[in-house]
Parts: structure tokens; C-alpha cells; sequence
């Protein structure tokens, strides 16, 4: 993970909240780990993604806890090293978030999951008591070790379509959007999370010295890589929301727009990993999940808005987006399912 990689200063803030008391402590936990404790006060501060890890590890060592003190109990320091090893032992990343999420269901009191799997489409859910909802930094916390771990067990990204909470909308979500997914909703029934099912089947093929390598840098490594806001692919990112898609430039007009050629913006977009052509699917991919989690929008009106010349086209176009059809990811989506 790069050190352009950056973590909020409100994410520092919620660290802090219940596993170090404010004043002197929290002063001197901070300059240990190179945060100037005057940064507090800058609500638009960023740190780097190292050192917000080593706030995690330094948290954790003093509290004895890997969860930030967010549960009645423990996540004891080592949690993450077992689960890890006992995730790795299964088959299928299948059989290892079902391994890893009944140990996290054992070790914390008020979130106990289950993984569920729905034809094309899986989630996460979290069987919670009737109790007043967690704080949306608990949540995404939990879902930070979940999909970090599960990310790093597969080899690869896991995409997530969405993530439902059960709490109301904190006052910042910038970096929760960054980390796992644009389609964010809150108030929501449930605290779940969605992404294709398809990912289950991935074999788990980690050795122990591998699994070496990732805890000796646990927990910088389970924090998603940021985009980093300057990029070219988030400005042009960006740029797209603001236009109907049916009216999005094509390459050689964007690059005008941006006062370069053609061939540089290909360059340039391919060193960030990226390109034209994807950037437009992704952008309309969030369209179509956020509009598809409103049932008055029909998937013809969906498909007209995205651009596509028929309802049949939008089909194929998000079953290769997502794995799933529109039909039953809006089941899914609104709860007429399971």
C-alpha cells in the first residue's frame, strides 16, 4: 500500500472513541504513532494508510483488543492471526468466510453473521438482537476484516454490489464509499453486505509463508487500497456522474476536453490500472444498482437512462457487470427474497 494512501482524520476520531479516553492518553497514542494530536481539530486532515495501521496495532496492544473496544467482548490480540489460519485451511473461499465468520460469531457478543447464497448473488448478513443499531464505524469495521481477509484468501478484489446498515448515515462516508462500494444505504432492516456469488467458488491456495508475509503486515493490508483522489480515472469518474450517459464524450472528445491527445489519455489511464471504456461500465454500474433499489423505476426507464439502445442489452450488460440479473438483484435488494 503506497503512503499517497490516505485515511481521514474522522476515521482517527472513531478509532479513538471508546478504546482510549480523551485528553493526555489519547495525545500521547497519537504522537507515538506520528500523528500530530492538533490534526484533530482539522475536520479535512488525512493520515497515511501505514499510520493509521499503526494506530490499529497500538490500540489493540494496549486494550487487548483487535475491535476497538466496539464490543462487549474481546477481539483478543491474535484474533485476526486465527482466523486467518483457520480460513486458509478450507477448500473454497466458500468454506472459509463460513469458518471465519463463525469465529468472529463466537468472539463478538452483538454481531453474529451468516453467509448467505441467493442463485447468482451472496451476502453477508449480520443476525443482530433487537437492540438500538451500532455505530456506522462498528459496521464498516466489521466489514474491513471480513473483506480484507476474504480478498486476501482469493487472490484478488472481491467486488461488493452493496452494503445495507442498520444505522442512520455518519456524518462522513467519503472514505467508507472509497473502501468498499458507492451504493451505501442506511436505515436499512438489515446490516448486510452483497457481491456475486460467483466469488464463493474461488479456490483458497495460501501457503504459511505467505500467510506469514500478510499477518507481519496486518493491518495495513486488509485496508482496501484508496483511489487516490487527484487520478486521472476518478476525475474523469467523477465527471461522468455529472452527465447522462447518453451523452458521455467519446475518447478522442474527452481528450480535448482535457487538453491532451487520444493516445496520452490511454497511456495515462492504463499506468493507473484503468481505461475509457471501463471507467464508463463502472460509472454505470452504479447507476444501475442505485437506481434498481428503487422499485418505482421500471428496467426499461433504467436502461434508457444508462444509454442502452433496449432492455435486453442492460440484461446482458449487468449479468456481466455483477453476475446477476436486474430481476433478481432487485428481489434480492428489497427483500422479497429468503
Amino acid at each position: 500500500m503506497s503512503e499517497k494512501d490516505t485515511i481521514s482524520l474522522h476515521l482517527v476520531r472513531e478509532a479513538l472513541l471508546q478504546s482510549c479516553p480523551p485528553g493526555a492518553a489519547s495525545a500521547q497514542v497519537l504522537t507515538k504513532v506520528g500523528i500530530d494530536p492538533a490534526l484533530l481539530a482539522q475536520p479535512d486532515a488525512r493520515v497515511s494508510a501505514t499510520t493509521y495501521a499503526r494506530l490499529w496495532r497500538l490500540l489493540a496492544r494496549r486494550s487487548d483488543d483487535e475491535f476497538f473496544g466496539m464490543d462487549p467482548r474481546k477481539l483478543k490480540s491474535g484474533s485476526l492471526a486465527f482466523l486467518c489460519r483457520a480460513c486458509m485451511a478450507q477448500p473454497t473461499l466458500a468454506a472459509g468466510l463460513e469458518t471465519g465468520l463463525g469465529f468472529l460469531s463466537l468472539m463478538l457478543e452483538h454481531l453474529p453473521a451468516q453467509l448467505v447464497r441467493q442463485q447468482s448473488l451472496a451476502e453477508i448478513v449480520l443476525l443482530e438482537p433487537e437492540t438500538e443499531p451500532r455505530r456506522a464505524f462498528t459496521y464498516f469495521t466489521y466489514w474491513m476484516i471480513v473483506h480484507g481477509v476474504a480478498c486476501w484468501l482469493a487472490g484478488r478484489r472481491i467486488p461488493i454490489l452493496a452494503i445495507e446498515l442498520r444505522c442512520p448515515p455518519p456524518d462522513f462516508c467519503d472514505d467508507y464509499r472509497v473502501m468498499f462500494s458507492d451504493n451505501l444505504r442506511f436505515n436499512r432492516p438489515r446490516t448486510r453486505m452483497i457481491f456475486s456469488a460467483d466469488c464463493l467458488d474461488l479456490p483458497i491456495k495460501r501457503s504459511p509463508q505467505e500467510l506469514q508475509r500478510f499477518l507481519a503486515h496486518a493491518p495495513a493490508n486488509i485496508l482496501v487500497k484508496y483511489r487516490d483522489p487527484e487520478s486521472l480515472a476518478t476525475r474523469i469518474k467523477h465527471d461522468l456522474r455529472q452527465l447522462p450517459p447518453d451523452t458521455w464524450p467519446e475518447t478522442e472528445a474527452l481528450a480535448a476536453s482535457l487538453c491532451i491527445s487520444a493516445s496520452t489519455l490511454r497511456r495515462r489511464l492504463a499506468e493507473e490500472g484503468q481505461t475509457y471504456q471501463g471507467l464508463k461500465d463502472s460509472v454505470r454500474k452504479e447507476l444501475a444498482i442505485v437506481w434498481l433499489a428503487e422499485p418505482q423505476i421500471s428496467f426499461a426507464e433504467i436502461a434508457v437512462r444508462l444509454g442502452f439502445a433496449d432492455v435486453s442489452s442492460f440484461y446482458k450488460a449487468f449479468r456481466k457487470w455483477s453476475g446477476s440479473n436486474p430481476g433478481h438483484y432487485r428481489s434480492l435488494i428489497l427483500n422479497d427474497i429468503g
